[in-house]
């Protein structure tokens, strides 16, 4: 039975605005698509690789769906999960299993960018579920196997314009030069993922950054070395096109210490000996350090704090890190960023990008903090809160603070080639939604509504992270 997406998906059930909506969302539905964050594997977009299975593309790397049908009672390791040998057969059986608890996938925007993708980029029409789920499986098995469907031809076809890759610091960039040596594909750009580097509590610290002295030839011995050997590799990603960093912390904390202080604990760090409540402190030091070298060298800083990584603490030694375990904590951004904010928040060529999984956060902290410093920009919706009507609430929540022109533009942060496209249309229709609601309430003419969605699909977040100047 043929199954069709509704074209008047996400862009409102009240007729007025829907007709708006459409109106709008027809405006900007093709245009380019810039994602500045994202997590697909940069060997994707630099080898013509094939799937092996539906499951490899759909299922394994995507934490979103693991972790759903995790909480049904399925094993990580049904899914191809950190498994080093994977049959054909065990996975078509994982497809089976989401098969199997379709139905768990309900109101999630899981479900809503898998549909799309179905349809979207490989034409399949039937509705999945159960009952269909090995027709579906085979159907695209048969496609990934063909030269029509392989990552790089996949990437083109999504008409992408821009795309960031997560990097580890001592990365050497060649992938990301060789792919950019190709007029033809989209630009990728290596973001500057610092997080491990900078916490001196870790076991390990002393050897990443012995690792890092390597690198650079300094001498870390010292906090100064240290900040002049991150400083260097910060210079390294941008000469290899990077324009952002990116940070993830258990809180947004930023307080600078005296220069004594810092050369005291970074010295109990060299050691292994420093205290857990030091160890944070300094850390909150070393972001700030972030923000500090961000004043000359440009780049972009963002970042998305008070996550509980890898919260079950099983899992992680079993199947590592990234697979769905993550649960958010509270956040204070208004306490937190004071210090990084008073400083450095008045400097207009200082791009600071705050995401955030606590809701509460943009109406009472980033929304009026977007709306005074020239610097600070409210990310977009993501993780947990990548869903329709958590988008809408976020659109209220900051526009009304801040207005449009404060807001990140949206942010993918997906691990799934083929949500991509899914992903960034349901931003669009959802962004034509509310910008509609506006029009339909007097509050903006048809003209104003045209420009600002076009602004915010396109312009806005090339502003925010700076590609007109790179």
């Amino acid at each position: 039975m043929s199954y069709a997406l509704d074209p008047n998906r996400l862009l409102s059930g009240e007729p007025t605005v829907e007709k708006i909506a459409r109106e709008l969302y027809e405006d900007v539905k093709e245009m380019p698509i810039i994602s500045p964050h994202g997590h697909v594997p940069v060997e994707w977009y630099a080898n013509d690789l094939h799937f092996d299975n539906p499951t490899s593309l759909f299922i394994t790397p995507d934490h979103y769906v693991t972790r759903n049908l995790h909480a049904q009672g399925v094993q990580l390791s049904e899914l191809g999960v950190n498994q080093k040998h994977f049959s054909a057969e065990q996975a078509k059986h994982a497809f089976h299993l989401m098969g199997e608890h379709w139905d768990a996938f309900a109101g999630t925007p899981m479900r809503y960018w898998f549909e799309d993708s179905l349809a979207g980029v490989f034409g399949i029409d039937k509705k999945f579920g159960p009952d269909t789920v090995d027709e579906i499986y085979d159907e695209l098995d048969e496609l990934l196997k063909s030269d029509d469907f392989t990552t790089r031809k996949l990437v083109k076809r999504f008409n992408i314009e821009f795309i960031s890759t997560t990097e580890d610091p001592l990365a050497d960039l060649s992938t990301h030069d060789k792919i950019n040596a190709d007029p033809d594909f989209p630009r990728v750009a290596p973001c500057f993922r610092p997080d491990k580097y900078l916490e001196p509590g870790r076991a390990d610290w002393p050897q990443l950054v012995a690792a890092l002295g390597e690198a650079t030839g300094v001498d870390i011995s010292t906090y100064d070395g240290f900040y002049e050997a991150m400083r260097q590799r910060r210079l390294y990603f941008k000469d290899h096109g990077a324009v952002l960093s990116d940070h993830s912390h258990a809180d947004a904390g930023t307080a600078r210490l005296t220069d004594q202080e810092a050369r005291a604990l970074y010295e109990q760090a060299m050691k292994g000996c420093i205290g857990n409540d030091d160890a944070d402190r300094l850390r909150r030091h070393f972001v700030n350090d972030q923000a500090r070298m961000a004043q000359d060298d440009g780049l972009v800083m963002t970042v998305h704090p008070a996550v509980y990584r890898n919260y079950d603490y099983k899992s992680f030694v079993k199947y590592g890190a990234d697979t769905g375990s993550d649960i958010p904590r509270n956040v204070d951004f208004a306490a937190d960023l004071r210090p990084l904010l008073n400083e450095y928040g008045n400097n207009p060529d200082f791009h600071f990008v705050a995401f955030t999984i606590a809701e509460t956060e943009y109406s009472r902290a980033l929304g009026p903090l977007a709306g005074f410093y020239p610097s600070l920009y409210v990310g977009a919706p993501w993780w947990f809160i990548d869903a329709p009507d958590p988008i809408l609430r976020y659109f209220q929540a900051t526009v009304t603070a801040a207005g449009f022109s404060k807001l990140s533009g949206f942010i993918d942060d997906t691990r799934a080639l083929c949500s991509i496209p899914a992903r960034h249309d349901m931003n669009r229709r959802l962004t034509a939604r509310f910008i509609a609601s506006l029009v339909a309430d007097h509050r903006l003419t048809m003209e104003d509504g045209h420009r600002i969605v076009r602004n915010a699909v396109y312009d806005q977040p090339r502003k925010v992270f700076k590609l007109e100047e790179a």
